[in-house]
This record gives C-alpha cells, sequence and structure tokens, in this order.
C-alpha cells in the first residue's frame, strides 16, 4: 500500500503539487458531540431524581432507628443504676448520673454507659429525661430532625413507649 508520504513525495518540486495533509487520522479519538453529552446528562439526571429521595428517605429512617437503639441503651443503663442506688436518678440529676456520680449516691457503681458521656441524639439534640415520668418511672425523649416537641414523620417524637410499641 502506499502511503501519503510517498505520493506527496512524488509531487515535490512540481507548483502545481497538491497540499496533503500529512498527519495520520485516528477514528477513536474523535469525541462527543454535544447532543450525546446533553443526552447522558439527562439520563443521569432522571436516575439520580429516582434514586436520590429514596436513599435520603433511608438515611432518615436510619437515624430513627439509631435513637430507638439509644434509648433501649439509657434504659438498660437506667436498670442498672435502680440495682445499684434503689432509685432512678431525679430530673435535675438526669442522664448525667449514669456517667459521673452525683451527691447521695453512696452505691454508684458507674459509669452506666460507655464512653464517659451522655451521647446527643442522632440530629445533635440532647435527649429529654425526665423522673417520674408520665407513662412509667422515667421518660426518655427525643423530638426527632426538628428537635422541637411534637412534628410528624421523622420530625416526630422518638421514646421508650412508641419505641416498643413498634419492636413488638
Amino acid at each position: 500500500m502506499i502511503s501519503l508520504k510517498t505520493i506527496s513525495e512524488l509531487f515535490v518540486g512540481r507548483e502545481d503539487a497538491p497540499v496533503l495533509d500529512t498527519r495520520q487520522r485516528d477514528d477513536g479519538e474523535q469525541g462527543f458531540t454535544l447532543v450525546e453529552m446533553l443526552v447522558v446528562i439527562t439520563i443521569i439526571g432522571l436516575i439520580m431524581g429516582l434514586i436520590g429521595p429514596r436513599v435520603l428517605n433511608y438515611l432518615s429512617e436510619s437515624k430513627v432507628k439509631a435513637a430507638k437503639i439509644q434509648l433501649q441503651s439509657f434504659a438498660s443503663a437506667l436498670d442498672l443504676f435502680y440495682l445499684d442506688a434503689g432509685r432512678f436518678p431525679s430530673t435535675a440529676e438526669g442522664l448525667a448520673a449514669l456517667v459521673k456520680q452525683t451527691p447521695g449516691v453512696s452505691a454508684w457503681n458507674g459509669p452506666y454507659l460507655r464512653g464517659g458521656n451522655v451521647p446527643n441524639d442522632p440530629w445533635s439534640h440532647g435527649y429529654v429525661y425526665r423522673s417520674p415520668g408520665e407513662h412509667g418511672p422515667y421518660d426518655i425523649i427525643s423530638y426527632g430532625s426538628d428537635g422541637q416537641e411534637g412534628g410528624s414523620g421523622v420530625a416526630s417524637d422518638i421514646s421508650l413507649d412508641n419505641t416498643t410499641a413498634k419492636n413488638e
């Protein structure tokens, strides 16, 4: 086969010699057209529009589940405190009595929670502890994602009452 370079050498020196492009083209390096790129971006946008809300919903649900697990952990720690001290911490002492000995509790064998501190709920709000509680010897409540009492959906309050009712 005759190359472009060979053909152009035949015409060298002639005034009517055509100017030949001696660069070799590789069809694999041409790139994408604007229409192709727009189609791909549209498809990716549609996929994200359909899947994105589901992923965010799973994230919200996992925070609610984490709060329920923490509430159950607090309940277990409070039961241990009760066995040692003969009473539950008062509202004034709060959940901090599970990690730091309070005055007047001589049989304290804590800390009753790992880490040496009372964790916040998954939305970085503190838990509300009341003793005596409205529904038992104590109430522990997370106000949910909005951090305010009441709400619906992910923003609804989470307590030991609705935790045990949904798990049974």
